[in-house]
């Protein structure tokens, strides 16, 4: 690591009043040009800690930039890991407030329910679809802390890989009874088709980032524990969103999942 443990608290308290205080900052690197892998990660675990501490229960984990068009999109190459809050969570067909986000953007994602641990290092599709309670359809809202949403992948890994709302579907499909390669996903938003896709996008399957996941947690001595819920990142690239519009996602075979922003 390139930073002292005090220079890692400091910016993830900087990072948590971003959120909290709705302001955009610039990107860390710019004052930290030498933090690296594990300094970003371990900003990120510092933020979490800040808000557990704060009463925040952690609702899940999610995958970030796992998608080709994704990458492309924000210029990184490879995927990010994150964590999920019980603030963020809204109801499907509910309302997302956006006067708590900075700018926001909708992606639509595959979600899954694990009901025994997963961990690494080589887990792989297989162990993770017997691994699987079930998959949702689901969709997420990213907001970025960052001065016109630009970051590079150190930085924004700190901010938590930009989280901030989600929504799952109440559909549940089985995961190994189901075509999730081929899975074809349409995002609507306000009654128009703006994004298609298949579950390939995500890393060739949606299953390959969960054990990615695994690995990567693996590699600290970490599981995934059983019953956690893990948005895999998204099939498409990020979608913006303001106050007025609506985003409405349908997924083969799982329904569909929907959500207001005022």
């Amino acid at each position: 690591m390139a930073l002292d443990k005090a220079t890692v608290q400091k910016l993830a308290e900087h990072l948590d009043q971003a959120e909290t205080q709705r302001k955009e900052v610039v990107k860390i690197t710019d004052d930290h040009p030498d933090l690296d892998w594990d300094d970003a990660y371990a900003i990120q675990d510092a933020l979490r800690a800040i808000k557990v501490a704060r009463g925040t229960r952690i609702a899940g984990l999610k995958m970030g930039l796992t998608s080709h068009a994704k990458m492309k999109q924000m210029g990184v190459v490879d995927p990010v890991r994150g964590f999920l809050t019980d603030y963020g969570q809204v109801a499907d067909g509910g309302e997302c407030d956006t006067a708590g986000l900075i700018h926001p953007k909708v992606e639509a994602e595959i979600a899954f329910v694990t009901k025994r641990a997963l961990s690494g290092p080589g887990c792989h599709i297989g162990a993770v679809l017997a691994a699987t309670d079930f998959v949702v359809p689901a969709l997420e809202v990213i907001d970025s802390r960052y001065l016109n949403f630009k970051f590079d992948l150190k930085s924004v890994i700190a901010d938590n890989t930009s989280a901030a709302r989600y929504v799952v579907g109440g559909n549940a499909g089985d995961a190994v009874g189901m075509d999730l390669k081929n899975l074809g996903v349409v995002m609507e938003k306000n009654g128009e088709v703006v994004a298609t896709a298949s579950g390939a996008a995500v890393l060739g399957h949606p299953a390959q980032s969960v054990a990615m996941l695994a690995n990567m947690l693996g590699a600290r001595g970490e599981e995934i524990p059983a019953g956690t819920l893990i948005l895999t990142g998204g099939v498409t690239e990020a979608v913006a969103v303001a106050k007025g519009d609506v985003i409405n996602v349908r997924y083969q075979h799982l329904g569909s999942v929907s959500v207001r922003f005022v």
